[in-house]
Parts: C-alpha cells; structure tokens; sequence
C-alpha cells in the first residue's frame, strides 16, 4: 500500500462503512454526504483512509464495499480489530513504525520520535501523530503510556519497580485513554460526528 495518513478515527472509519452497507455497499460519496448533511470534503477523510485499508473501492466518484469490508462489517469487536491491524500492517507508515518500535534500544518511542518518523516521510506530523496513535492503540498494534507520552510494543509489558503487580489493585499508566483529537480535512469542521454516531450504533 501507499504512504497514507489517518486523518479519521477508527469510529469515523467504521461509521461510514455501517452507512455505505444500509445503502446496499455501494453508493455515490456525495449522496452519502447529503445523509449525513456534511459537506462532501467533512467525509473524505474517511472515505480515503478506509480506500487505503481495503475496506471500500471508489470509481467514478462512487463508493462500494469491498470483501474485506463486507467481512469487517460481518465480524465482533474483536475480530474488527484484528481485521484492521492486518490492514495497518500493510501500509508504508504503519510498516516503519512497526520497525522503528522493534528496534528500539529501550524498546520504546517517544511522540517526538514518532514525530521525526512522519517528518522524515514528508507526512505533516502535527496534524496526524494523535490519529496515529489511536490507530495504533485501538487495534493493539502497540500500547501508549499517556504519562510519559511514549509508544510501547504491544505484548510485552515491562513493569517498573513502584508498579503494583496485576489484579493487586492501582492502574497501569498505559491503560490510560488518549484524547481523540481527530484532524479535520482542510476547510472541514466537525468532520467526524455523524460517522461515530453510526460507529456507536454498529458496535452496540
């Protein structure tokens, strides 16, 4: 796959799928703008980023499920994610963001090396990191230590010495959320409401 850079959610993503599906998967991407009384730029973002995973085709201005997205659409929570890790797994910067975290002397990256990565491929790195990061986190790609603002590999699980071991009570740093400060498509505004709304009817 391409270079390609989140500018949606994993909810927004998802939400535009549920909504093409009720259109019986395919459908114009304008028509699918003015149902959800947005502007046709406020959805491109996640018209391009589910294009870029597989998940929709776009022909002559039309959206249309593809299988992976049909199967997306069809399969639990969990298996939603792991559909979509697969799918991160094959685009250029989730690649190299996998290889830098693996080879990482610490086995950790800071937002600021995350950072210099996007820069280093010409991706405005401002707008995107915290897209990035939810991406990644939402689909067990990697972990994300909010304190110390540091990406961690998603299985192993390094504890300090002050950390209280698990089940004993106290809360892993890692396990805390992360804003979803989703960038918004040049000239949008409030891009990703509507999208998630379907999001949170899809998943229940």
């Amino acid at each position: 796959m391409p270079t390609t850079y989140p500018k949606a959610a994993p909810s927004e993503v998802q939400g535009l799928l549920v909504l093409l599906n009720d259109h019986k998967g395919t459908e114009d991407i304008a028509r699918l703008a003015d149902d959800l009384d947005l502007e046709i730029d406020e959805i491109l973002p996640a018209v391009e980023y589910a294009e870029a995973l597989a998940l929709l085709s776009i022909a002559d201005g039309r959206a249309t499920l593809t299988d992976i997205g049909r199967k997306l659409l069809a399969g639990t929570i969990t298996e939603r994610k792991t559909i979509l890790r697969d799918q991160l797994k094959r685009t250029t910067l989730f690649r190299a963001l996998m290889r830098a975290l693996e080879g990482a002397p610490e086995g950790r990256l800071s937002e600021e090396e995350v950072t210099r990565l996007i820069e280093f491929t010409t991706a405005p790195a401002d707008d995107f990191v915290q897209n990035i990061i939810n991406w990644g986190r939402y689909t067990e790609l990697f972990r994300y230590d909010a304190n110390e603002r540091v990406l961690l590999p998603s299985r192993s699980r390094p504890q300090s010495r002050n950390s209280p071991p698990p089940g004993r009570g106290g809360s892993t740093r890692e396990g805390k959320a992360v804003p979803n400060q989703v960038a918004a498509s040049p000239g949008s505004s409030g891009s990703g409401s509507a999208p998630r709304a379907s999001m949170a009817h899809a998943t229940g």
